[in-house]
């Protein structure tokens, strides 16, 4: 599951006679315990391959969110990194947002979704998101209080909506990890290979240090980093659970190349015992403790990342892999728990 549907996963564990209101609606890729709750759709559901393209329906989905019927509710948690803070409430009822992002193609890369889509989104996309960029702005004030997942997050909602939040972590099972007393000498890299994730960067800074990588993960950029790909670094398409929790455990420490809202895998990877070698934006200043349980390279450049390779094996000997696992425990899902209860006890 995505971060996005992990959190709803464990709210559903928090408040487990809710009911959920979504867009669209795919029980096969959705958990037993989602599954099981009352589950209603917008008008998007039964469009032309909205479950596959529901991107696409991006334009009518304020309409559709307004067309649910939230009457009778106490509490209602929105989960946002689209439009879903927009629904209408009661007046006598609570409405909390825990927000993932803002929505990142209206904001800040704006102009590489742009770039990145087709002649015809390209000629649409400047009056169409103006529009939705006023309805995403009006609709904020619909929201009785929000909680980011970083403080990334924080501040992003304070630029766009101009509203304060309180922070609370995405869940991590980190009891699901365990450290190991053997291991590589490879480094790892885990993740979707899109452009967002800085791939190359691991790719390209590897390259010129000759150093073991391990890449795991699948997606658009995968043919061309084969093709650059010196010997020394291994790509491996899929693992299963297992796999990826020896993985973890075994590394030499994980590589995390992109600027994330939050990031689970630094988390993970700490969980298991190792450090973690990252990018020193976004949401890994929450999760990373610089000197402690990794290092952060200040530029998303393979000569800044390259740097970082070095500073991380003069630092490695000092590493305590206890340290990592005991940090790793603040972003467990009790943790989670307690905050948002501490939110809505007033409410539920």
């Amino acid at each position: 599951m995505r971060g996005g549907e992990r959190v709803l996963e464990r709210l559903m564990h928090l408040f487990p006679q809710a009911d959920i209101f979504t867009h669209v609606y795919d029980p096969s890729k959705m958990s037993n315990r989602i599954n099981e709750a009352k589950v209603t759709t917008s008008f998007i559901d039964k469009m032309p391959m909205s479950k596959r393209w529901y991107q696409y329906y991006l334009p009518l989905m304020p309409m559709a969110l307004e067309q649910f019927d939230l009457s009778g509710y106490d509490l209602i948690i929105s989960s946002e990194s689209g439009p879903a803070k927009g629904v209408i409430t009661d007046p006598t009822s609570h409405h909390m947002c825990y927000c993932h992002s803002p929505m990142r193609y209206l904001w800040d890369h704006y102009h590489q979704y742009r770039k990145d889509a087709n002649p015809i989104a390209r000629a649409a996309m400047p009056m169409m998101y103006h529009k939705l960029r006023e309805w995403d702005v009006s609709s904020s004030a619909r929201v009785d209080n929000f909680v980011a997942n970083s403080n990334f997050i924080r501040q992003r909602i304070m630029k766009n909506w101009r509203r304060k939040a309180d922070v609370v972590h995405p869940p991590v099972e980190t009891n699901l990890f365990t450290a190991s007393t053997e291991i590589d000498d490879h480094y790892l890299w885990v993740g979707q290979m899109v452009p967002y994730k800085r791939p190359d960067l691991a790719v390209e800074a590897f390259n010129a240090s000759g150093k073991p990588l391990m890449m795991v993960g699948t997606g658009g950029m995968e043919k061309q980093l084969k093709k650059i790909a010196k010997p020394n670094i291994k790509f491996v398409d899929r693992l299963n659970f297992d796999e990826l929790r020896r993985a973890y455990a075994r590394t030499r420490a994980l590589v995390f190349t992109a600027e994330e809202d939050f990031g689970i895998v630094p988390v993970e990877a700490m969980a298991s015992g190792r450090p973690v070698l990252g990018f020193g934006r976004g949401g890994i200043l929450d999760s990373v403790v610089h000197e402690r349980t990794g290092i952060f390279f200040d530029r998303q450049t393979p000569e800044s990342l390259a740097r970082g390779i070095d500073e991380m094996e003069r630092w490695l000997p000092h590493f305590n892999p206890s340290d990592a696992v005991s940090h790793a425990q603040n972003f467990a899902p009790e943790r989670f728990d307690q905050k948002i209860r501490q939110l809505t006890k007033q409410f539920s």
